[in-house]
């Protein structure tokens, strides 16, 4: 019997929630996604989050979700934690049971969906018997909870989460709350854990760092993970307060682009940059339009200006050195 360590927290910094490669026949480009890890690294990423809503898990199928996640394992070789999600609706013993061979792949801590553990409908009195009766059947696996928003946004209070958080077993969370407050309030429940707030809300980069959270889980970082990682090193770093505000207000500016017909619009960003991957999705996510890209375009022409002024090495490279 395979003996679980106990849970222990997340490095702080940046954990992307990584993309998908595909082919253009639709198949997972499985070299593709070994050449998006070593960029995610390169960049400075602190641990990655694989097989996530960025990765297009639902429209994966349940051995996809498993060799996605052991292929971006095997390449990390240890280098950072990898996270993965395990939950994908279901009675809770089924969601179990996927939970326990997620992990097998070598993840440090397997991510339960907010959403797949009551209706939306539900109190938040049966979502949390549900997360405990989850927890119970789990073993000692660590875990992590994303408020996904697929098939809903179901939010975890700081209430619910100081219940959560007595197991000593949740050792991440991905928020989007949006509201700086209740991140506030979260992170003040949880200063006795081992366990990181991920924030996913680029307004809130800089308050959520500095009220204490781990660091940042956003889409942003799979178009430009390199200034991601800057400002979860910089965010409090005296003398650079024009840069970190200057970057705080491109992550704010730029919003609603990085969310428009997501992910193709990520994949373009990095082909753009020099990156070998297609645009090919399997979400629906809408129409990438000659205006989305023309929006894009004004992205990246920013971001080479802030990478310039900030001294950030931008990775163009040729990454077809991974075998």
């Amino acid at each position: 019997m395979t003996t679980i360590p106990t849970p222990s927290s997340l490095p702080q910094g940046f954990i992307p929630v990584m993309i998908t490669p595909f082919l253009e026949n639709g198949a997972v480009d499985y070299k593709g996604l070994k050449q998006l890890t070593e960029f995610y690294l390169e960049a400075g990423a602190a641990g990655l989050f694989a097989n996530c809503l960025s990765s297009e898990m639902f429209e994966l199928s349940e051995q996809e979700r498993l060799d996605v996640t052991k292929t971006v394992v095997d390449q990390v070789a240890g280098r950072v934690p990898v996270v993965a999600t395990g939950t994908f609706g279901g009675a809770i013993p089924k969601q179990a049971d996927f939970v326990k061979r997620i992990y097998l792949t070598g993840v440090q801590a397997v991510i339960v969906i907010s959403g797949l553990l009551a209706d939306e409908q539900e109190s938040d009195e049966v979502f949390l018997a549900n997360a405990q009766e989850l927890i119970a059947l789990t073993e000692n696996i660590p875990l992590g909870f994303y408020e996904c928003p697929v098939p809903y946004k179901r939010l975890i209070n700081s209430d619910v989460l100081s219940e959560l958080l007595k197991s000593g077993r949740v050792v991440y969370h991905k928020d989007t709350c949006l509201d700086a407050e209740e991140v506030a309030r979260r992170l003040e429940v949880a200063r006795e854990y081992n366990f990181g707030l991920y924030d996913a809300y680029m307004v809130n980069a800089v308050s959520s760092l500095r009220a204490g959270a781990a660091g940042l889980s956003c889409i942003q970082g799979n178009i430009y993970p390199e200034l991601v990682v800057w400002i979860c090193k910089n965010y409090n770093e005296p003398g650079k307060e024009y840069d970190i505000a200057r970057v705080q207000q491109f992550f704010v500016d730029t919003m609603d682009v990085v969310h428009a017909a997501y992910p193709i619009n990520a994949k373009y960003g990095l082909a753009k940059r020099g990156f070998p991957i297609s645009a090919y999705t399997r979400r629906d996510v809408g129409v990438f339009t000659e205006t989305l890209k023309d929006g894009m375009d004004e992205v990246m022409s920013q971001l080479d200006s802030l990478y310039e002024d900030l001294g950030i090495i931008s990775l163009f490279k040729n990454y077809e050195v991974v075998k």
